[in-house]
């Protein structure tokens, strides 16, 4: 069976080789350096292919004006549809009104609802979440909305638990460090990597969203950057460990640019991250340049 595990990285760019800017260039990441044969994740390393993984940066701009945002390019990435130009403009943090009706028109999520492949979105939400939503002080950001929207369950602390989910940050800590779950299993990062693989077994299609990139990118905040990217890297090996990659393609893919230039707290313009590793049979990798064009290489992977 082909499976597919997106681990999305929310505002991860390619920048410069600045380690004092650049957490991608001022931390030390051995498990993606073994797949890019030691070529770093930066704008001057361009596309790179090696036997076990393809750098393939992405256009996250797609023609419109601006610094590109999480909404419309979490559409982008979801929907293969260019939802900034669709709208006239970059649009964000959360989906409005317009991009929720792009992503209610079809996403991965979707689509591979009605081919009958079974689909999981991974990330395990407290009980405070859902009642914010219930209340209508938060709105679900693109991810849960697309999951939700296709009629996928949002996974609960039962679901983190009973390793059927894992949380945002990967290790489960900030369940019991920051939100007072003190039954909450813990992980090492690479114990991690091996879970997510484990759960996956159901499923064709897996997703998981870490979105602390982004946040600790506005906060300007290199060291804890370095450090989550280091914690990303481990769990990355610990997942590659475990995994039969024969059939198994995971795609590491962000919406923008943000934590790779603590310079300033914002988004960038630069391309975002768009990383393929294992089986890439049957997909044109050198056709993969833009944001809109991860969904539909993912639907042809599983399509065989």
């Amino acid at each position: 069976m082909r499976r597919v595990l997106f681990l999305f990285l929310d505002g991860v760019g390619l920048g410069a080789a600045d380690p004092a800017v650049n957490p991608l260039a001022a931390g030390r990441y051995p498990t993606l350096d073994k797949l890019l044969d030691g070529y770093p994740l930066l704008a001057a390393t361009g596309r790179v292919s090696t036997e076990r993984a393809d750098l393939a940066p992405l256009d996250a701009c797609l023609g419109v004006d601006g610094r590109p945002q999480s909404a419309t390019g979490q559409a982008a990435l979801l929907t293969g549809r260019n939802a900034p130009a669709e709208l006239g403009e970059h649009y964000g943090p959360r989906p409005d009104e317009r991009v929720r009706r792009i992503l209610d028109e079809g996403t991965l999520f979707s689509e591979l609802r009605e081919r009958g492949t079974a689909a999981h979105f991974c990330n395990a939400y407290p009980a405070g979440y859902f009642a914010a939503v219930e209340r209508g002080k938060r709105l679900l950001s693109a991810i849960p909305y697309a999951a939700q929207t296709a009629g996928l369950r949002l996974q609960a602390y039962e679901d983190l638990v009973d390793a059927r989910a894992l949380s945002a940050d990967y290790t489960n800590r900030g369940w019991r460090e920051q939100l007072g779950y003190a039954q909450a299993p813990v992980y090492e990062a690479r114990e991690a990597g091996a879970t997510l693989w484990r759960l996956a077994q159901p499923y064709q299609f897996v997703l998981h969203e870490h979105w602390l990139t982004d946040l600790l990118g506005h906060g300007r905040k290199l060291g804890e950057a370095v450090a989550d990217l280091m914690l990303f890297d481990d769990f990355l090996g610990g997942l590659l460990e475990a995994a039969d990659m024969e059939r198994t393609l995971i795609v590491i893919a962000s919406d923008h640019g943000n934590v790779e230039d603590c310079s300033h707290g914002r988004h960038t313009m630069n391309p975002a991250l768009g990383l393929l590793v294992g089986a890439r049979d049957g997909i044109d990798v050198p056709a993969i340049v833009r944001l809109t064009d991860l969904a539909p290489a993912i639907l042809g992977f599983l399509s065989g």
